[in-house]
C-alpha cells in the first residue's frame, strides 16, 4: 500500500477550509462514521473469527498476524482519537486552538505507514481487507490533519506575482465601486 496515493474524496478543491467548516461537512461525518465502524468491525473480527483463523496459520504467518493486528489496532486507535478530538471541537468541549496542539496530532506514523511484515501475504483475506481499509483511512486522516493545520501563506511584496495580484485586486475594487457603489 502506498501512502503517496491521493484519495479523491479528501480534496478541498484548493479552498481554504476552516476547522468549523470541515466539522460540519459531509466529509467529516462520513470519515467519522467510517472510522468508528472500522474500529468496531476490526474489534469484532480480532476477538472472534480472526482469533480462530490465526490458530491455523504457519509460524511465519502467525508472527505476521500478531504484528499486523497490533499495527492495525494502533492505526485505528490513532484515527479514532483524531476524529474524537475534532468531534469534541464541534461540540464545544475544546477549542479549535486546543485541537491544534501537538498532543492531538496524528501519531505513530512510522508504525502506521511501514511496509507489511514478512508472511503477511498468507494472512486471512478478511484481515488483509481490514488492514487495507485502515491504511486508506489513516492516509486520508493524515492528509486532513495536514490540511487543517496548514496556515494560509500570504503573498509578500517580494513575491514575483505580488504586483500583478495587486493590479488585479485594484481592478476588481474599482469595478465593484463603479458598478455597485461599494468600496
Amino acid at each position: 500500500m502506498s501512502f503517496d496515493r491521493i484519495d479523491q474524496d479528501v480534496q478541498f478543491a484548493g479552498e481554504e477550509v476552516s476547522l468549523a467548516e470541515f466539522m460540519s461537512s459531509g466529509l467529516f461525518q462520513r470519515t467519522y462514521q467510517e472510522g468508528m465502524q472500522l474500529v468496531e468491525e476490526t474489534s469484532a473480527y480480532l476477538d472472534g473469527p480472526g482469533r480462530e483463523a490465526s490458530r491455523n496459520l504457519s509460524r511465519d504467518a502467525s508472527l505476521a498476524y500478531a504484528g499486523e493486528s497490533m499495527r492495525l489496532t494502533t492505526r485505528l486507535m490513532q484515527v479514532a482519537a483524531w476524529l474524537l478530538v475534532r468531534k469534541a471541537v464541534h461540540e464545544g468541549e475544546i477549542t479549535p486552538e486546543e485541537a491544534r496542539a501537538e498532543k492531538y496530532r496524528l501519531a505513530s506514523k512510522d508504525i502506521a505507514r511501514s511496509a507489511r511484515l514478512a508472511g503477511a501475504h498468507a494472512l486471512p483475506e478478511r484481515l488483509l481487507d481490514l488492514i487495507s481499509r485502515s491504511e486508506r483511512l489513516y492516509a486520508r486522516v493524515e492528509r486532513l490533519d495536514t490540511q487543517l493545520r496548514e496556515q494560509p501563506r500570504a503573498i509578500t511584496a517580494s513575491h514575483p506575482m505580488a504586483e500583478q495580484l495587486s493590479r488585479v485586486e485594484a481592478f476588481y475594487r474599482e469595478t465593484l465601486s463603479r458598478n455597485f457603489g461599494e468600496n
